[in-house]
């Protein structure tokens, strides 16, 4: 990285990419968009024509190979995710990865003992965690202000109608616990101060092993509760919100990217916290680039992301539903 900037490869021209990546890139002086990989060159050539980057590479292989690019953006499906993990770290390059992790806890342990091994950055693509709210909300909470939590409530709506794409493949690890359910685990697992038991849970299913809209009951070691709520096709409106619930206040998340605002109601009064108009995913890409340049801790690290997977590991098996394997 001779210029002080962090050149990444992106492997598959998915549609996420844009958003996560390419246009936060733009301004941001520290990241380049080096390169693209993609299986049907054809399509790496256009999509790189579109949004101007550099180089296509006709495999991911190639593409992690480059001497170019020095970490790599895994926005492949999700069964996926941990061979092209491990191939990266191999070939020397940092990572960021989409959420979820990996396929299954299992599978995100091996990638955290391989990544505790190297100097390399890997770093779960959690946006939300790096956006000024989540850490401010992290301080009220750490302060006391609400008392003694005593509940926490997380849903995830929203309507994907791509009944035929990852997310509605078993084979690839589909399902809305691993897709939409990964934001909320991880805000439940931060604000609830640490990893819950899966008391119960139930599913709805698209197809035999598939969950369409998934609820979960938690149960914390400081003998608070949780609930989980997501859904990929979604009877509401898309909504995405968080309630935290104290014996002293509560607190409500209302996160409309990139609206990013929250309520708390307690003996101090009731006030509203409001934050820049800045996309999640530019300030996630501003960690990834600090962690890669200058060392700096990354809130969504290969450790942290275990403890997501177990608790959808045990959403899934207190539903009655199999795990996600590897592909």
């Amino acid at each position: 990285m001779p210029d002080g900037s962090v050149r990444i490869g992106i492997l598959g021209a998915a549609g996420v990419t844009p958003t996560a990546v390419i246009k936060p890139a733009r301004d941001n002086a520290e990241v380049e968009v080096a390169a693209v990989a993609a299986r049907d060159v054809a399509r790496g050539r256009a999509y790189a024509a579109k949004h101007g980057i550099a180089r296509v590479h006709g495999s991911y292989e190639a593409l992690i190979a480059d001497p170019g690019v020095d970490a790599v953006y895994i926005p492949l499906p999700n069964a996926l995710h941990g061979r092209w993990i491990r191939a990266a770290l191999e070939g020397g390059k940092h990572v960021l990865v989409e959420k979820p992790f990996a396929a299954n806890a299992a599978d995100a342990r091996e990638i955290a003992d391989l990544a505790a091994t190297s100097d390399l950055v890997v770093m779960e693509a959690l946006h939300h965690r790096y956006h000024p709210a989540s850490v401010r909300i992290e301080q009220v909470l750490a302060s006391g202000e609400l008392g003694t939590l005593q509940r926490i409530e997380a849903v995830n709506c929203y309507w994907l109608r791509d009944f035929s794409g990852s997310r509605y493949s078993y084979p690839l690890g589909g399902g809305a616990t691993m897709d939409l359910g990964s934001y909320i685990v991880d805000t439940l697992r931060v604000y609830g101060g640490s990893t819950p038991e899966v008391v119960s849970a139930q599913a709805k299913l698209r197809g035999p092993q598939i969950d369409r809209v998934m609820t979960a009951e938690l149960r914390f070691a400081a003998g608070h509760t949780g609930r989980l709520h997501c859904s990929m096709w979604s009877a509401e409106l898309p909504h995405y919100s968080t309630k935290v619930v104290g014996d002293r206040g509560e607190l409500r998340l209302h996160p409309l990217q990139p609206f990013q605002r929250f309520s708390v109601r307690s003996a101090d009064g009731k006030r509203d916290e409001k934050f820049p108009l800045r996309a999640t995913y530019a300030y996630q890409l501003d960690a990834f680039a600090a962690a890669v340049l200058r060392g700096e801790p990354v809130r969504t690290s290969a450790a942290d992301a275990v403890e997501n997977m177990t608790v959808i590991d045990a959403i899934y098996r207190a539903a009655g539903l199999p795990l996600r394997e590897p592909a």
